[in-house]
């Protein structure tokens, strides 16, 4: 097997890194299809950009063979303290995919250790991330690799069409006063 190796991508790179996005976008639309649309825009596209100019984030890319076989969007959370939390530091994996073709080979191991590494050298005490509950497999690695849980987001469908795949979503700004009551499904 090929050595992995882990490192900040390179400007050139962001498109093969956003066509492993596209494929992680995928997975969410067909597990999620009432939150995520199916479609990978451009401002989806850009975004990789934006996070490779951030001083805040790093686009992290994991070469197999001189192939990017996976990625990581990590950003760099720094939190001031309020009434209700004490000051927080934490390296935040955003996003992180492994191209199908080269999973259970070491990858997104290789992909943590590395971010163990930043994390431990950049100052901070720990590293977070969220995990979509249909993502088994990823479940699992997260398990496998020594994450684990300490808040989950609960939800209860009330509405007839909560589940249903009708657009219930209105234009974004569509109504400036309360756009609640004007997001329908009929």
């Amino acid at each position: 097997m090929k050595q992995t190796i882990v490192r900040r991508a390179m400007r050139e790179e962001l498109a093969r890194v956003n066509a492993l996005r596209e494929e992680v976008s995928a997975l969410h639309a067909a597990g999620r299809p009432d939150i995520f649309r199916a479609d990978f825009c451009e401002a989806l596209r850009e975004h990789v950009y934006e996070k490779f100019d951030s001083a805040d984030a790093d686009v992290i890319v994991a070469l197999c063979g001189g192939t990017v076989a996976g990625f990581a969007i990590v950003e760099y959370i720094v939190r001031p303290a309020s009434p209700y939390n004490r000051a927080r530091r934490y390296y935040h994996i955003e996003e992180i995919g492994v191209d199908a073709a080269f999973r259970r080979r070491g990858v997104g191991r290789a992909l943590t250790d590395f971010f163990r590494a930043e994390a431990e050298r950049l100052g901070f005490d720990r590293m977070e991330l969220d995990v979509w509950e249909f993502n088994a497999d990823a479940l699992a690695f997260y398990d496998a690799v020594g994450f684990t849980c300490y808040r989950r987001f609960l939800e209860l469908p009330v509405a007839s069409c909560a589940r249903s795949r009708v657009e219930c979503d209105p234009e974004p700004h569509a109504a400036a006063e309360n756009p609640h009551k004007t997001a329908r499904c009929d």
